[in-house]
């Protein structure tokens, strides 16, 4: 369901892209992109070029760097038929890209002293979720941002929980209680937990960033959502971010699409119960802030999201046993793989329509995003690579400040 950068994607035919539109937000002063760079870069060409090749309706795309957003662009179309072009502030489906805020408000709420990364999260639930095999071991919230709980999603894909063109009706509280405590409407021994013991192998997991999403309402004393918006977006000035579909104004939400034969067809937004797994919508313009922050130490525009100690520990690569080989480490919520052969934390996400990345550079203080609303392929991912590769480039290129932004 949320898409993983090892998911085998379907070739697909290509069609003529049907236009362009943009809109920017950039440094004072500079009137287009290619104006940031030099004249050989040509990145707006460049990542047009590559919408074409992969058949990409519409695409936004940001880098910052030490702190502060220094591009955010969109491209091609928000609609079709409206011809509605993307702007920096359309709202994408974000989709597992929203795990990266997911493990940041639970590394607050650590930060804060609410709990801590190796306790047992059964301290704080109100229903027991325990792997039947391993009865005397505790799954912790380390283990949750991990991907190493022995919780499953095998289930989870056998019953597809998403509800098409809403949010969910059923709650998340109702959600993980039916699918991870014994008795529960969706319960299986052999399909909610794995047979390996908590801790000791990884199995990405959207059930387990759903349960951290229930332990952060309960723990923070709010729903995580509110905590989010709270603590968050409303300090890094995000105001086009949003948990909900219903939440997202339609004249600022990008249509998804899906790819049949060589057409693209609308399709519609899809709405499931553990939001804090693949929820989240956002524009390039309020997202990039939260990457600026990540990749600068936990710090933006003199907003502190996290501690440098917690930031540098979320990015701390280990290699559990299980780890596929195309990534290289798992952090807390961050993972890592090679990008233009040098190992970057990073994160994708996808669900129908949509298909996104985010990428940091922490030794340079750089990161970038990209979304797009269409869904996955092998060309597309391509393309996402080849213009994630570029957006570093540029972030390098430009004069640094005087001043950095600690």
């Amino acid at each position: 369901m949320r898409f993983l950068d090892s998911t085998p994607a379907c070739p697909i035919s290509r069609r003529a892209f049907l236009g362009a539109g943009l809109s920017t937000l950039l440094l004072p002063g500079v009137t287009s992109a290619d104006d940031l760079l030099p004249s050989s870069l040509g990145l707006c060409s460049f990542i047009r070029n590559e919408m074409r090749k992969a058949n990409i309706p519409g695409l936004a795309a940001g880098f910052a760097r030490d702190g502060v957003v220094q591009f955010a662009q969109g491209y091609g179309m928000a609609d079709i038929a409206q011809h509605k072009a993307v702007t920096a502030n359309t709202m994408f489906h974000i989709a597992s890209v929203t795990k990266t805020v997911t493990a940041t408000m639970i590394m607050r709420l650590a930060e804060r002293g609410k709990l801590t990364l190796d306790e047992p999260i059964s301290r704080h639930l109100d229903f027991p979720v325990v792997n039947p095999r391993f009865r005397d071991t505790a799954i912790t919230f380390r283990q949750l941002l991990t991907h190493t709980s022995s919780i499953s999603d095998a289930r989870y894909y056998e019953i597809d929980f998403r509800e098409s063109g809403r949010d969910a009706e059923r709650t998340l509280p109702d959600f993980l209680k039916q699918y991870l405590a014994p008795g529960g409407d969706n319960y299986s021994d052999t399909a909610c937990f794995s047979a390996a013991r908590p801790g000791a192998a990884w199995d990405y997991c959207n059930v387990g960033f759903g349960l951290l999403g229930h332990l952060a309402g309960r723990i923070g004393g709010m729903d995580m959502r509110e905590q989010t918006r709270r603590d968050i977006f409303a300090p890094l000035g995000m105001d086009h971010t949003s948990w909900t579909i219903k939440d997202t104004p339609q004249l600022h939400s990008a249509v998804p699409y899906d790819r049949v034969d060589s057409a693209l067809i609308a399709v519609k937004p899809v709405g499931f119960p553990d939001w804090s797994a693949g929820m989240l919508r956002s524009s390039i313009s309020d997202f990039m802030k939260f990457v600026a922050a990540s990749a600068n130490g936990g710090r933006s525009g003199g907003v502190e999201l996290l501690g440098a100690a917690d930031m540098a520990q979320m990015l701390d690569m280990r290699a559990p046993a299980g780890l596929p080989e195309w990534l290289s480490g798992q952090g807390l919520g961050w993972m890592a793989s090679p990008l233009a052969g040098q190992v970057r934390p990073n994160h994708w996400g996808g669900d129908p329509g949509v298909f996104t990345a985010v990428y940091l550079a922490p030794a340079t203080r750089c990161g970038v995003a990209i979304f797009t609303n269409v869904g996955a392929s092998t060309e597309n991912r391509t393309a996402l690579k080849n213009i994630a590769d570029r957006l570093f480039q540029a972030a390098v290129d430009l004069p640094r400040p005087s001043r950095r932004d600690q």
